[in-house]
């Protein structure tokens, strides 16, 4: 769930699955995309840089405001290797085409102070568009 109230804004799925076709159905058939909650998908096939998932994360399941920032761009990749402080990231990595050969931007869930300190985790000037959203850790804060 993105978002800190009781209104459903957002959902953000990290999952491992064969192929496009099944990642798709996946996506369309969510309970929630289902029932006319969310007006828009981004399917994007995500390469995982750290090599963990949120569950893992050493900083926790509370403290501190975490957010989702999604770098939107296109051309050479940006960001590939995650800034040398780690201890705040919770997942990182590159968002790629369906057949994950080309570079679409760069998805990252942190813990930061606020929106700015979110967003300067990414390079801006590399990237047509930097979203950053609240992120509730498990669906919940």
């Amino acid at each position: 769930m993105i978002g800190t109230s009781d209104t459903a804004t957002g959902s953000v799925h990290i999952v491992d699955l064969p192929d496009v076709a099944t990642a798709r159905a996946f996506v369309f058939d969510e309970p929630n995309y289902q029932a006319g909650v969310y007006r828009d998908v981004m399917l994007r096939r995500w390469r995982n840089v750290l090599g963990r998932t949120m569950w893992d994360f050493p900083g926790g399941r509370e403290g501190g405001h975490r957010y989702l920032v999604l770098g939107l761009g296109s051309g050479q990749a940006a960001d590939l290797v995650p800034p040398p402080d780690r201890d705040e990231l919770i997942a990182y990595g590159p968002l790629l085409s369906d057949d994950g050969a080309t570079w679409l931007g760069t998805a990252v869930l942190l813990r930061a102070t606020d929106p700015d300190a979110a967003r300067a985790v990414l390079t801006r000037e590399r990237y047509a568009d930097i979203e950053v959203h609240d992120w509730e850790f498990g669906g919940r804060r």
